[in-house]
């Protein structure tokens, strides 16, 4: 009858691979620290993106708007892997499992109606919503010229 190996003995193989990753980043880490230009220049620790040399602060405000908008369509779209998933399995899935993916879809819908309404997905400005109510025509219709936005 075999023996079960020992806890080190079934960890020898993970801490092999451990050792084995420690000593390759230490490995890179030193040789490009060794290896390795050492020239102080007056740009080198100024930020650099594209050839081009940034102006001004990074520090500045974005509308909460395009974060709501973020995270709606990830909200939104994580939801089609559920649909495709039901896709893949609708023979087995039979009519319960339409019915099932009827009551998905319209709480979707649902959902979304509800953030339209509470205009969640409005991307103007309170400044720009008054400024487009002004520009309403008879009927309804904007003045796109001068409408800036």
């Amino acid at each position: 009858m075999e023996e079960s190996p020992t806890f080190i003995e079934a960890l020898t193989p993970f801490l092999f691979y451990t050792s084995l990753v420690l000593a390759v980043v230490v490995t890179m880490l030193g040789l490009s620290f060794f290896l390795g230009q050492k020239i102080n220049r007056k740009y080198k620790n100024t930020p650099f993106e594209s050839g081009i040399i940034s102006v001004g602060s990074a520090q500045f405000r974005i509308s909460v708007h395009f974060y709501l908008t973020a995270i709606l369509f990830i909200i939104f779209d994580l939801e089609v892997v559920f649909l495709f998933a039901w896709a893949v399995a609708v023979e087995e899935a039979g009519w319960l499992g339409f019915i099932e993916i009827s009551v998905f879809i319209f709480i979707l819908i649902v959902a979304l109606v509800y953030l339209w309404r509470i205009g969640a997905l409005d991307w103007r400005t309170e400044t720009q919503r008054r400024e487009l109510v002004d520009l309403k025509g008879p009927g309804g219709v904007v003045n796109r010229k001068a409408l800036k936005l």
